[in-house]
């Protein structure tokens, strides 16, 4: 059998098409993404993926589907919603209960007018199974070296089996059978190996990101992501009359701590005060956030709150810092902290207004004697 008795033309059509839409739902999460940060919604990343994908994949299986639904050639779209559903079952690692399979399928054969054929039970319940181990097969064996090959042993059966259940149905040839399951596994192959490239450039993208905007000593955000994040939180304030206000504080002393136990000593101090000051906005609210804005300097903004609205969070980790020493080596260093606290104002005509006045009040609190909390 010759290349052109394959149909080379339709089947490099068919390849740069299902790259097409795999490269438009990484476009278009990505587009998703950076709009939720743009506008500062705290999200979980792979949860909204899960979701995105599942969506997007629906909308896109059930649109080829409504070309062709009810047509004795419906089979000619069958590897599209294979790798569409491999894409969800295994790069996804979308969950679906089994008790859910029933109904999903059951709405699909109703949609696609296939209810009434047996050849489609066996289909349908075929690719529930394979389904469910592709499930399997990504969590046991992910970072396994063995994976593409573990991964390449399922599919390639399975596809194989899916499309028997075709051929019984629709009764076309041999050789259409052997085609469209050859097609399938290069389609598999392909996807593994596109998904694979775009993963790690994403990873890559979201190191860089991470590196950008966290300061790489205490893990906190940085100076930069501080920056955004107020610029971005008090335009919203002030255009919508929502509250926000800035703790500020700086470890007392902290030169001296430098000078008498060394630097390394310095930054166990620095960490262990993120990782105290961290702990405590896990337990209250995980959108008020920490910014590590200087040496020994750190901010907190308090989005939809008043000064009197922080002052619980304020005291617990005043009280948490300066009751503490902090072990290194066969030392205890004791440290205290000085506050500043303050809330936008009205007269405030940019964020830089208003960080001066929490930093004034920081000021008057390591001048009136450190290990102090001023508010205004």
């Amino acid at each position: 059998m010759t290349w052109s008795n394959w149909h080379v033309a339709p089947f490099l059509t068919s390849v740069f098409f299902t790259l097409g839409v795999l490269t438009l739902y990484w476009v278009s999460f990505n587009w998703l993404t950076s709009w939720l940060r743009s506008r500062h919604i705290s999200f979980d990343e792979d949860r909204l993926n899960a979701w995105y994908g599942v969506i997007y994949m629906v909308v896109f299986v059930f649109s080829i589907q409504l070309i062709i639904v009810g047509k004795n050639y419906s089979w000619q779209f069958m590897n599209f919603e294979l790798i569409a559903i491999i894409f969800c079952a295994y790069f996804l690692n979308i969950h679906i209960p089994y008790y859910f399979f029933f109904p999903i399928l059951l709405v699909y054969m109703l949609f696609d007018h296939s209810i009434g054929y047996w050849e489609s039970w066996g289909h349908a319940l075929t690719l529930a199974v394979f389904f469910t181990i592709l499930n399997i097969i990504r969590v046991k064996f992910q970072d396994h070296r063995l994976a593409p090959l573990i991964y390449m042993l399922v599919g390639v059966p399975f596809g194989g089996i899916l499309w028997l259940w075709m051929k019984i149905k629709f009764n076309f040839s041999w050789a259409i059978y052997g085609q469209e399951w050859l097609y399938l596994i290069i389609f598999e192959g392909l996807l593994y190996i596109y998904v694979t490239m775009l993963s790690q450039d994403s990873q890559t993208r979201l190191r860089l990101a991470n590196f950008a905007s966290h300061d790489a000593l205490t893990q906190t955000e940085n100076f930069a992501a501080y920056t955004g994040a107020s610029q971005y939180l008090f335009k919203d304030s002030t255009q919508h009359q929502r509250p926000l206000s800035m703790m500020m504080f700086d470890i007392d002393h902290f030169k001296l701590v430098n000078d008498t136990y060394g630097h390394l000593a310095g930054d166990r101090v620095l960490q262990q005060v993120a990782l105290t000051v961290q702990t405590v906005l896990d337990a209250n609210d995980t959108k008020v956030k920490l910014y590590r804005t200087g040496g020994e300097e750190f901010n907190i903004l308090f989005p939809g709150y008043t000064v009197a609205q922080t002052q619980t969070i304020v005291t617990q980790i005043f009280s948490a810092i300066n009751h503490q020493t902090i072990q290194f080596g066969a030392r205890q260093i004791a440290i205290s902290i000085s506050v500043g606290v303050s809330a936008v104002a009205v007269a405030d005509g940019s964020p830089i207004d208003f960080y001066n006045r929490v930093d004034h009040n920081l000021y008057n609190s390591k001048r009136n004697g450190r290990m102090r909390i001023t508010s205004i």
